[in-house]
């Protein structure tokens, strides 16, 4: 049975990425299930519920499915820090997501690794984002940023933190990616089979390169700062 009214569904990994959003959000009541907060309430006007689901495919996956699971959500917002892949992004711009992908979902035999694409996903193994929300995102991080540090594209999700730059073009020449991440695909893909629209929000807290370990050590608060205005932006437009 899930609980209660309609509300808008905002999932994070990690804890510096939902940190602004609690500290602005109404907090009526926090449920712990499976190890996990999920915090109903007010954000920027918006019945919502929050919650940082982990690191991680495994831990996004079984978070989205609590959260669709378990409440009344009518649309789902995945967002956080990622690396920047497209030449043209830099640390702290903000891309939002398209079109979503499992870099590493595959078959790897004695001629290496091949990618294909997931079962139950669509036949490219892309996951789509919805349409309205993806331009509701691209509006309000164009607020936040700046079109000129605000990208749309392909994001590309596996269980790896990405620090280099051979892979970093192997992702672009392969997926056309313009970031890359360890969550966004299985929550996109757990939104397609539950038929819940979704956004991807990334802020860039590093190039993906040999330097992106100390570059999310320094940039990464912010960063994630960045993406929750844009969420708060996006819920002020939804109210309308």
């Amino acid at each position: 049975m899930k609980n209660g009214e309609e509300r808008v569904g905002i999932l994070t990994a990690m804890e510096n990425e939902v940190r602004l959003l609690l500290s602005k959000a109404e907090i009526e009541r926090t449920d712990r299930i499976g190890g996990v907060n999920f915090h109903t309430g007010t954000l920027s006007g918006r019945k919502v519920v929050i919650a940082q689901a982990g690191i991680g495919k495994a831990l996004s996956a079984a978070g989205a499915s609590t959260m669709l699971n378990q409440y009344n959500v009518k649309a789902l917002i995945f967002t956080g820090v990622a690396g920047g892949v497209g030449d043209e992004t830099r640390v702290l711009d903000l891309v939002i997501g398209t079109e979503l992908v499992q870099y590493d979902y595959g078959i790897r035999n004695q001629d290496g690794f091949h990618w294909s694409p997931p079962l139950f996903s669509s036949d490219t193994g892309h996951f789509i984002c919805d349409a309205e929300l993806a331009d509701m995102a691209w509006n309000a991080a164009v607020g936040v940023v700046g079109p000129e540090h605000t990208f749309r594209g392909v994001i590309a999700s596996g269980d790896q933190f990405v620090a280099s730059e051979s892979f970093v073009r192997e992702l672009r020449d392969t997926f056309g990616a313009v970031a890359c991440e360890m969550e966004g695909a299985a929550v996109a893909s757990v939104c397609e089979q539950y038929g819940v629209p979704f956004a991807v929000i990334r802020s860039m807290s590093d190039k993906a390169d040999g330097k992106a370990h100390e570059s999310i050590e320094n940039m990464g608060d912010l960063a994630a700062d960045h993406c929750g205005r844009v969420v708060m932006r996006m819920l002020e437009e939804m109210k309308k």
